[in-house]
């Protein structure tokens, strides 16, 4: 078969793209549309992140501590999701890719409205269960929405494009997280806006990222739809349905995968619980004088609590989008797929072993936008490239269950080791650490063993033949 290869110039945009990532000709409109499409997505929970963390602080279930009911309320999104992750990939089996993105994408909408009129003294009083029923829903809206979308790019590019464009379309992540913080914190501060009202400001960028979907599916690659892109749009998302439970175990590559995120993500939220733990602390002493009344020590607390983690996730997010347009794609040409998958833990066990000789809320703040800036932009872009040579099916059912159960699973071990360390061992916070930097430890050595399975995998791939060459 005669393959139709077309040599074409650099638009001005298209120049300009390459400055943060290989882009190629006629690659440019649906980069940016994609860019587009995570940026909304990200400002919208970064919207609601704050009010999900300052509803959770005034939330009170006699005999637990505001750590306990956070760690514990993570372990609980584990348990939800092993009920909704079948049903989703039997969808996922069943509907095209563009009803998949846009029917799953309404249901999140329709749950933010609803979340809205449950707040605390709206149409009732404080109900506990409704925050820790929120902080439930914000978990699963960010990891779902957002592994939906890198299943949908890995499907549109193929392994060949997306390892050059990933890097670039992760910036528009890396964007819409600091915008969001940034947006929130204006936001809250005008008289007229309560920091639950952000929950229906949210909706704004979430339908909009919904549109942005179908129009990508529409317009493929190069805005001129290939015979890859319109059999996309017929048949469903992952058009055979072998379970993602069966994937997982199945395949070796995605069964050291999934527990390489589990314990990358149970580092990172051990060290969220214990900067949680050491706010608490801090923010109930400086409101001390507030205790004798009850409402106003909440409200105070839960305001100082949200403004915290605003201004906190600002900083994350503007070291984040740093990282990611600046130094990600040169790691990446410089070392590899292993030098994106070694900087972060190496980075978490510098932070760890500092955190253990000088445990101040000050520092800890700053180690962790260290921490949690490069998981989001080196760690996470070799994330989402590890799925590059996989196929349909493992995109839209095995990689949703690996990026959201796997993920909540180690959410769940870090509520376990707050569990045993506070029951059992009686661990103060820097006991917390120590245990961390063992995790690290173990982190390092199973991406030791996944870098030689991706070069294996890559080298079995299947990619689209390319149209277009330079």
């Amino acid at each position: 078969m005669t393959v139709r290869v077309e040599r074409r110039a650099y638009s001005g945009f298209e120049k300009f793209l390459r400055i943060f990532a290989d882009v190629r000709p006629r690659e440019g409109t649906t980069c940016l549309i994609l860019i587009g499409n995570i940026f909304l997505i990200l400002l919208a929970y970064y919207m609601i992140k704050p009010v999900r963390d300052g509803w959770l602080a005034v939330t009170d279930i006699g005999g637990f501590t505001k750590l306990e009911i956070k760690a514990y309320s993570a372990f609980a999104q584990s348990l939800l999701l092993l009920a909704i992750l079948p049903t989703y990939a039997r969808l996922a089996a069943k509907w095209t890719r563009r009803k998949l993105i846009l029917r799953v994408g309404g249901a999140f909408a329709v749950a933010l409205v609803g979340f809205w009129m449950s707040q605390p003294n709206l149409l009732v009083g404080a109900v506990p269960i409704a925050g820790i029923l929120f902080y439930l829903f914000v978990g699963i809206f960010s990891i779902a929405l957002v592994a939906q979308f890198w299943a949908f790019s890995a499907d549109i590019y193929g392994a060949k494009r997306g390892a050059r464009l990933f890097p670039i379309i992760a910036i528009g992540a890396a964007l819409g997280s600091t915008g969001g913080s940034w947006l929130g914190q204006e936001l809250v501060q005008l008289e007229s806006v309560e920091s639950f009202d952000l929950i229906l400001f949210a909706l704004v960028p979430l339908l909009a990222a919904l549109a942005l979907a179908a129009w990508t599916d529409r317009r493929g690659t190069y805005g001129d739809p290939s015979g890859w892109t319109r059999g996309r749009w017929t048949e469903p998302a992952a058009p055979a349905h072998d379970g993602p439970y069966d994937l997982i175990f199945k395949h070796r590559y995605l069964t050291i995968t999934a527990f390489m995120i589990m314990v990358f993500t149970w580092v990172v939220t051990s060290g969220d619980n214990i900067l949680f733990s050491v706010v608490q602390e801090t923010l109930a002493d400086d409101l001390a004088g507030l205790a004798d009344d009850p409402a106003k020590f909440h409200a105070a607390l839960n305001d100082a609590t949200t403004a915290f983690y605003s201004d906190l996730y600002f900083w994350i997010n503007l070291a984040t989008l740093i990282l990611q347009a600046f130094v990600v794609s040169r790691i990446l040409r410089a070392g590899g797929m292993r030098a994106l998958l070694f900087t972060t833990p190496f980075i978490s066990l510098a932070v760890y072993a500092s955190m253990t000789f000088a445990p101040i809320l000050g520092l800890i703040k700053i180690l962790k936008v260290a921490e949690n800036s490069s998981s989001f932009s080196i760690h996470n872009t070799a994330r989402q490239m590890l799925w590059l040579p996989t196929t349909k099916e493992m995109l839209y059912q095995a990689k949703p269950t690996v990026d959201t159960l796997f993920v909540r699973l180690g959410d769940g071990l870090a509520a376990m080791t707050i569990l045993i360390g506070t029951r059992v061992f009686n661990l103060d916070n820097n006991g917390f650490v120590i245990f961390n930097i063992v995790l690290v430890l173990v982190w390092i050595l199973i991406s030791i063993y996944l870098h030689r399975e991706h070069e294996r995998w890559k080298a079995a791939a299947v990619v689209p033949e390319p149209r277009f060459e330079t």
